[in-house]
């Protein structure tokens, strides 16, 4: 079967039940309960998601230790661990990931994020404008990549970071490294995933936009001497008829309109490119493509990913299949409500299926 992987979300803040449901940022204490994240990824990983992402934001769980209970709880399923550098030293990032990939048994992932907001940096301290935070984030994955290689303690001079006789004696399971995936649309952020990560991920995007990124990624990659993975981000509203699932979702879009936070959002300039691109996009149409819906995100301003495939899910599976022809081999799969394990029974395996057998066509015959 060709290539494909599936990531859900898992232990952390974006329920957001009792506040917005479409514009992240309640302030409010939640009472997480014991025992729920090793619920949550059994159940994750029964429903055929091959990887969880543990989602970072200043007010929400240290997502190592999420991590560490996660794979504790799962014998299959990774972790996909959300990280902004600059809150840890780099050699320890790098211990952390290769402690939880060691005791794992290869299971670790590491997902950077340099900062998409600057509230969100500065409710944690940290003041940089985002150009100096990536120029931070090029020093600290470089540093992070040789303490989870190097055979030989060493000593690393730069801008932002300075060590003397570093080494780390536990090593993780994959080589070279675990998988390090990094997002972001401005021109620093791809240039960090064409120099560092093998990754890069992206929120869902019209079939157009997204192979135009690709390659533009490859090639700032290929100019490194490097190959680089892609990773979209969607959130599917399904139906048993296609009738159905468009009902679902312009109800949704009428519930963001009415939204009142969602409101005072839509009228602010996005922080981060990736959002400013999907409003543009939203903006063109509501519609793209096979099943593409960006009404939600016009309705809030995309402050997060409002990206939306729509209909039956033998229509949802076609058009996730639309995307990994272009060359996106994993997927980020978030909800509107619907359980993710339900969701993931419903359509992980019929997307498989659909891409492999696209996979055994031949030629022309897709």
């Amino acid at each position: 079967m060709s290539e494909v992987s599936f990531t859900t979300v898992v232990g952390s803040g974006l329920d957001m039940s009792g506040g917005s449901a479409f514009v992240p940022g309640d302030r409010r204490i939640r009472d997480y309960r014991q025992g729920e994240i090793a619920e949550t990824a059994r159940a994750v990983e029964d429903a055929g998601f091959d990887q969880a992402l543990l989602v970072y934001e200043s007010n929400w769980p240290d997502t190592f230790l999420v991590g560490s209970e996660v794979l504790a709880a799962t014998t299959r399923l990774r972790t996909l661990v959300a990280h902004r550098p600059g809150f840890h030293a780099p050699t320890l990032a790098a211990r952390s990931l290769a402690t939880l990939d060691r005791y794992s048994g290869g299971r670790a992932a590491l997902h950077v994020i340099a900062g998409s907001t600057d509230y969100g940096q500065r409710r944690d301290g940290d003041f940089l404008p985002k150009a100096e935070r990536y120029a931070r984030a090029e020093e600290y994955l470089d540093l992070l990549k040789r303490e989870l290689t190097a055979t030989e303690p060493f000593d690393y001079e730069g801008e932002h970071y300075r060590v003397r006789d570093a080494f780390s004696e536990i090593r993780p399971v994959q080589t070279p490294h675990p998988t390090i995936f990094s997002g972001g649309s401005s021109a620093e952020a791809l240039e960090l995933a064409a120099r560092h990560t093998d990754v890069y991920a992206t929120w869902g995007e019209p079939l157009a936009d997204t192979a135009a990124q690709i390659a533009r990624v490859r090639e700032l990659a290929a100019a490194h001497g490097r190959e680089i993975g892609f990773m979209s981000s969607f959130r599917p509203i399904l139906g048993d008829t296609e009738e159905e699932a468009w009902r679902r979702a312009d109800e949704l879009r009428a519930a963001a309109e009415a939204d009142g936070r969602a409101k005072a959002k839509r009228t602010q300039q996005p922080e981060n490119e990736g959002s400013r691109r999907i409003v543009a996009f939203s903006e063109r149409a509501d519609r793209h493509d096979r099943a593409l819906f960006l009404g939600i995100a016009r309705a809030t301003g995309s402050p997060v990913n409002h990206s939306a495939l729509v209909g039956t899910p033998e229509t949802v599976a076609e058009a996730l299949a639309d995307y990994h022809e272009l060359g996106v081999h994993h997927f980020l799969i978030m909800t509107y409500g619907t359980p993710a394990p339900e969701l993931g029974r419903e359509l992980l395996p019929l997307t498989r299926e659909r891409i492999a057998a696209r996979a055994s066509a031949p030629a022309g015959r897709n």
